[in-house]
């Protein structure tokens, strides 16, 4: 839903309720993962896609009727044998979807949540789906405060836990309760869906390389920065979309920067005396992604100038090197493509092989 904020909030600025409908649930082959959203606002304006075509116009009149009605409401459609090209899932799995109205009245922390996805500031929107507590009742958890309410004090106060727990994570997905927010009962469905600030793709090593990758980095989603320690190369004109270009070793400036679990690391340099002391730094970090440019006897070297400064196989098995998917790439585009898929595969479990070669699910959040 994040690429669609800026069109929600213009509309609620104005006051003019909408209908959004949010993915709170899929099973096997569905096209969105939870969290992909649709809304239709004044004049039967549509932004954003749940389905990638599939179900959008039975979702458009769904989103109209809950305005018009103020009642959400509970949508599921999945593949149908007899009329798979009518309202279903052509792809075999199936969606279900929370649709309802949002206006200042229906939902007065909107514009907060709005906000703090705008600012990259953490925030978690809990809205119930199903059970006795009231579809549709948004509370917006912060890590340091909490807005709205899901009907009780004590489910309340499980969920704010459970955001919390999931915002640290990055995790979008249902949770089931109690009425008042017991842990063992199933009577109350709330999707949690996380607004975690954007992944960090921290590249290394100003060169022609180094701009495609930041490129495609943005693409993906991930906040780039470009570190060198060259002023002459590392410099804003050169890298137009990275958000920050550093100037500074590279093993110093990843030892005093914010690295977790969903960072990404990409060592292009493949000069010794960046490369090595800029990977003892990397292999202590929680990086789910290292990957270093060079040649396999360039890494030979590396390996064995690592060893020698005391780092052991258990680590050194985290280098993807060399970096990215053999994809046959020549050019500076193609090497950030391999690159890209590499990092793309190793987050979902993917093989990297061609899909008509596989058999079995497709899409990675298939449940």
């Amino acid at each position: 839903m994040r690429e669609i904020l800026p069109t929600l909030s213009r509309w609620y600025e104005a006051g003019t309720p909408f209908g959004l409908a949010t993915v709170v649930s899929v099973s096997r082959s569905a096209p969105r993962g939870p969290g992909a959203a649709m809304a239709v606002g004044p004049g039967d304006e549509v932004v954003g896609s749940v389905s990638g075509g599939c179900v959008e116009g039975a979702v458009f009149e769904a989103a109209k009727e809950v305005v018009q009605s103020g009642e959400p409401r509970l949508e599921t459609f999945g593949y149908s044998d007899e009329d798979a090209f009518s309202v279903g899932l052509t792809c075999g799995g199936e969606i279900t979807l929370l649709v309802r109205p949002v206006s200042p009245a229906t939902d007065p922390a909107f514009a907060d949540v709005a906000a703090s996805v705008r600012d990259h500031r953490p925030v978690t929107v809990a809205t119930v789906t199903d059970g006795p507590a009231p579809r549709g009742a948004v509370l917006a958890v912060w890590p340091d405060r909490v807005s709205g309410t899901l009907g009780s004090e004590g489910l309340d106060a499980a969920v704010t836990a459970d955001a919390r727990g999931e915002l640290a994570l990055g995790a979008t997905g249902r949770r089931h309760y109690g009425a008042h927010g017991e842990r063992r009962e199933d009577d109350v469905t709330v999707f949690l869906h996380s607004f975690a600030p954007p992944p960090r793709m921290l590249v290394f090593g100003a060169i022609d390389f180094a701009a495609a990758v930041a490129r495609i980095g943005g693409f993906l989603g991930y906040r780039v920065t470009v570190c060198d320690a060259r002023p002459v190369f590392a410099t804003p004109k050169r890298f137009p979309d990275a958000v920050e270009v550093v100037v500074d070793w590279p093993h110093r400036y990843l030892a005093a920067t914010a690295v977790d679990a969903r960072t990404v690391i990409c060592v292009l340099t493949h000069d010794p005396k960046f490369d090595v002391p800029l990977l003892e730094v990397a292999l202590r970090t929680p990086a789910s992604y290292i990957g270093v440019m060079g040649s396999r006897r360039t890494h030979s070297d590396r390996v064995a100038r690592l060893k020698e400064s005391g780092i052991d196989d258990v680590a050194l098995a985290r280098l993807r090197a060399p970096v990215g998917l053999d994809l046959g790439a020549r050019t500076p585009e193609e090497v950030a493509v391999s690159i890209a898929a590499e990092i793309v595969a190793l987050r979902w479990g993917g093989s990297g092989a061609p899909l008509s070669g596989t058999t079995g699910a497709v899409h990675p959040h298939e449940g």
